[in-house]
Formats: C-alpha cells, sequence, structure tokens
C-alpha cells in the first residue's frame, strides 16, 4: 500500500514536472514574443518622435517665415499709409500754399517736365540748354541748398518797425534811469565824504581834548608817572586805534599787559576820566571802579570823584566804606535781626547836587 502510494505520488510528481516544464516553455514563449514586441514598439515610437520633431521643426519654421511675413506687410501697411498721409499733406500744402490744383501742379512741374536751371554749371559751354530732365537727387540737392539760402535770409517781420519804436522808447527810458542813478551815485558819494570830513574832525577833536585831559589826569592818579595817547594811523583818523601808554614812577615799561591789575583798573579808571573831562556828561555809573586798588590810589581816584560832582551827577556801586563817606545819599540792602532783607536809603547830605 506504501508502494502504491509512492507511485501514485511519484506519478503526481512526474505529471505536475511535465507541466511545469511545459508551462514555463510556453511562459518563455510568451516572454520572447512579448520582447519583440516591446522592441518594435519602442522603435516604431522613436521613428514617431524623430518624425514628430522634424514636424516641429518645420512648423517653427514656417511660423517664423509667417512672423516675418506678417511684419513685412504690416511694415509695407504702415508706409503705405504714411505715403498716403504725406501725398494728402503734400495736396493740401499744394491748395493752401500755392493755390493750385495737385493735378494741374503734377501735369505742369511733374519729373516728366523738363526743369529750368537758373544758373548753368561752369564745366559747360554758353550754349548748354537752360532746360534739363528731371533728376531727383539733383533736384533734392538744389531744393537744400535753396532751403539754407532762405533760413540764411530769415523770416520778414512785419511788425520790426514798432518793436524798434518800443525797443528805442525802452532804450531812452534806461539812458534817463542810467543817468539819474549816475546823479544819486555822486550825491551819495558827495554825502559821505561830507560825513567822513565831519566825523574826522569830530573824532579829531575828541582824541586831542581826551589825550590832553590823559595827559593831566594821569599825573594825578601816578604820582611821578607818564601816560599818553597815541594813533596807530595818524594819516587816516577813520581806520586809525589808539594805544594807550602808561608808566607809573619807578617803572620802564609802557605796555598795560605788564602792569599789575590794580595799576591797570586805574589807568583805565584814568581813560574814563579823561573821557568825561573831555565831553562832560550829566552823570555817570560807575560799577566797582576801585575794587583793585589800595587806599593811596583810592584817595586819589576819591579826589577826581570830588570834581566830578561839581558839574554832574555820579552813581557808583561800591563795597569801599571810604567811597560812601564822599556820598551825599547811600542806597543799599541790608538784613534785619529777623533774617529778612530790606532796602534802605539814607541821605548823608542836606543838599545834592542836581
Amino acid at each position: 500500500e506504501r508502494e502504491e502510494a509512492r507511485q501514485r505520488h511519484a506519478a503526481v510528481a512526474t505529471a505536475v514536472t511535465t507541466g511545469a516544464r511545459h508551462t514555463l516553455a510556453v511562459v518563455e514563449r510568451a516572454l520572447q514574443h512579448a520582447a519583440d514586441e516591446r522592441d518594435a514598439a519602442e522603435a516604431a515610437r522613436a521613428e514617431r518622435e524623430t518624425a514628430l520633431a522634424a514636424v516641429r521643426t518645420r512648423v517653427d519654421e514656417h511660423q517664423r517665415d509667417v512672423a516675418h511675413l506678417t511684419d513685412a506687410a504690416h511694415r509695407d501697411e504702415v508706409a503705405r499709409a504714411e505715403q498716403r498721409l504725406r501725398i494728402e499733406q503734400l495736396q493740401t500744402r499744394a491748395v493752401e500754399d500755392l493755390g493750385v490744383d495737385p493735378a494741374v501742379l503734377v501735369e505742369e512741374f511733374g519729373p516728366h517736365r523738363m526743369v529750368p536751371v537758373l544758373t548753368p554749371p561752369a564745366a559747360e559751354d554758353d550754349d548748354a540748354p537752360r532746360e534739363v530732365p528731371y533728376v531727383r537727387t539733383e533736384q533734392e540737392k538744389r531744393l537744400r541748398s535753396a532751403e539754407r539760402a532762405l533760413s540764411q535770409l530769415g523770416k520778414v517781420n512785419p511788425l520790426a518797425l514798432e518793436e524798434f519804436a518800443a525797443l528805442e522808447e525802452r532804450h531812452k527810458f534806461l539812458v534817463e534811469q542810467l543817468a539819474d542813478l549816475k546823479k544819486s551815485r555822486a550825491d551819495l558819494l558827495e554825502i559821505v565824504r561830507e560825513i567822513d570830513e565831519r566825523v574826522e574832525r569830530v573824532f579829531a577833536d575828541a582824541y586831542r581834548d581826551t589825550a590832553e585831559q590823559f595827559d593831566r589826569v594821569f599825573p594825578r592818579l601816578f604820582p611821578g608817572g607818564e601816560g599818553r595817547l597815541v594813533l596807530t594811523d595818524p594819516g587816516d583818523m577813520l581806520t586809525t586805534g589808539i594805544e594807550v601808554e602808561a608808566r607809573p614812577a619807578g617803572k620802564k615799561v609802557k605796555r598795560l599787559s605788564l602792569l599789575s591789575g590794580g595799576e591797570r583798573s586805574l589807568t583805565a579808571v584814568a581813560l574814563l576820566v579823561s573821557i568825561f573831562k573831555a565831553r562832560p556828561s550829566p552823570f555817570y555809573v560807575m560799577d566797582e571802579v576801585e575794587a583793585a586798588l589800595d587806599d593811596a590810589n583810592l584817595g586819589r581816584l576819591l579826589e577826581i570823584f570830588r570834581e566830578l560832582q561839581e558839574d554832574s551827577q555820579l552813581i557808583v556801586v561800591t563795597h569801599q566804606k571810604r567811597t560812601m563817606e564822599i556820598a551825599d545819599a547811600l542806597y543799599g540792602v541790608t538784613m534785619r535781626g529777623d533774617g529778612v532783607t530790606t532796602v534802605i536809603s539814607q541821605r548823608l547830605r542836606d543838599e545834592v547836587p542836581v
């Protein structure tokens, strides 16, 4: 039974093997057939793609040709339109400028007519014809030459006389205005000259009087010293400067920068007092002018203050007690016992110069 079963199984296996081999052969033949058909389809597709590329190339060439022809047709159409417009303009110009119908103009002066030559070329003899056939290039050259000659002549201005009269009147008006300006300039220069002369005279007088007073006041403030005013440019009184020379007693220096602070302050006071005496004023205001002075110099300055009191009023801002003593009235600020500041005034003399 087992043997029979094995034989049956072997027969079944043999049949399966035979069927598989048959099936394998059939599949191989089918695969070969499919591969052949695929290769044939690939070759056909390649041929069709080649043909399609060639067709596309021809289509592009045809499209470029069509575009070129379209552009040419458009240009020709534009040129024809421009030519028609130019012909219409020429016809309109012939009617408006010449008053001649275009057909008559072409008939009488067209290119089929002989062209008269007013000035024959020099190379031709005296028997040369006065009329020559129409040649466009030569006639265009003659036209350009005639246009240049016409442009050189310029346009005729029918209003030239009126414009000349207007310009002549304008020129006359400007000439009169210029004469007035020159006269005004001469008058102003004369006024400036007179003012300069007056300023120079007034300045010279003021300088002379101030220099004289400085020569008197300086020795009083600096006993034994010398001081004077010197012009930097005596030849030109309008632009000159003034230098102050001061030499206190016992010193050889004259420059103010080499003096002490008190000496410079006292020299400045001497200059101010000289100006006051040369050109008096109703009142003077001085602020701490004696702050840098010692007692001896302060005493000399107070003597000059007393002289100034005779003709003028002095308003002096000071902290010096000796200066306050010669005042006619005092005005100041003080602090009361409660710490509050208050303004006070005190008359030192009954009679105050007015």
